[in-house]
């Protein structure tokens, strides 16, 4: 494999960064991963922080040096994640479970898989081109893919921050997988919180990465979303990845010549910002709505059954 990798976090104008990024690499699989603690719930950041040292983990166990089964990978390592987090709750004695959102791209023999639970997204590119994005589950996706209102109320609709799916919920997460999709040199790979996505619109997030490396690209992306947010600024999380494409740089991975046994990681072993509990005071857009959780839950199940049937635009 060769690719470039950049990522980088910003903490915006919050008291603490909840945003988690990383990635492992060995010869032939490369998994990406983002998770967003989520705030109005008791310690995000470790929900987060769980959710990528349990995936990291399990991929570093299984990856031999790639993984066999991609799509039960995933799936089953989301809810090794959403486990844990619970388990954490237990032997912390703590008055309520954390959460957290959690996109990853796992890559290998030149295809891509993805999967994700909340409104982390991921972003696929291609000749400057958007062939796909993540759906975000929410209410507010929801009620479009019901056509009960029009996409044109994604950024002023009051319901557009409330999450029915994630990791550390009551409930199950509904992991929802992509599609197997064959990269081209020259793909990119972007994965981002929604520090970033919320504040600047989509055509200037592709616009960047079209005209610029994703060295230069994603910390221009993130220092235009903290300036427009100003002091109420979220986290901003950005995790891009340029498959085999053009000259190499210092961000340039190749694999080839590593051993079958080698890994290489950036996922930290230990909390960014150190453990912290009591709930976000200035954080409470993602409050979950425990009383119709199993509603939405279902109309999530629909909305996905529905768009798995679609063709993805090229």
């Amino acid at each position: 494999m060769r690719f470039s990798v950049y990522q980088e976090s910003h903490i915006g104008g919050r008291k603490v960064n909840q945003d988690r990024m990383g990635y492992c690499f060995t010869r032939d699989a490369l998994l990406l991963l983002l998770a967003d603690g989520m705030g109005g719930h008791i310690m995000g950041e470790m929900a987060a922080t769980i959710a990528m040292q349990t995936i990291g983990n399990l991929f570093q166990q299984q990856a031999k040096p790639c993984i066999g089964r991609p799509e039960r990978f995933l799936e089953e390592s989301f809810i090794a994640a959403h486990k844990e987090i619970h388990r954490y709750k237990v032997v912390n004695n703590l008055s309520d479970t954390p959460r957290t959102t959690i996109v990853a791209c796992l890559i290998q023999h030149d295809t891509a898989f993805w999967a994700h639970c909340g409104d982390s997204r991921l972003y696929w590119m291609r000749n400057g081109q958007l062939l796909l994005r993540t759906r975000d589950h929410s209410r507010l996706e929801t009620l479009i893919a019901q056509g009960a209102i029009d996409e044109s109320q994604r950024d002023s609709h009051p319901d557009r921050n409330k999450l029915f799916n994630c990791l550390g919920a009551p409930n199950y997460p509904i992991v929802e997988m992509s599609r197997r999709v064959n990269l081209q040199p020259g793909d990119i790979m972007l994965l981002c919180s929604d520090g970033l996505w919320s504040v600047l619109p989509e055509h200037v997030i592709i616009q960047e990465l079209r005209e610029r490396t994703i060295v230069r690209a994603i910390p221009d992306l993130l220092n235009k979303a903290v300036s427009i947010a100003g002091k109420h600024s979220d986290n901003v999380t950005g995790l891009a990845m340029l498959w085999e494409g053009g000259e190499e740089s210092p961000s340039t991975v190749t694999t080839q010549s590593l051993p079958a046994d080698a890994m290489t990681t950036t996922i930290q072993a230990t909390l960014i910002d150190g453990e912290r509990s009591g709930i976000q005071e200035d954080d409470e857009s993602d409050t979950f709505d425990e009383a119709d959780i199993e509603k939405a839950i279902e109309e999530i199940r629909t909305a996905i059954q529905k768009s798995s049937k679609v063709t993805t635009r090229i």
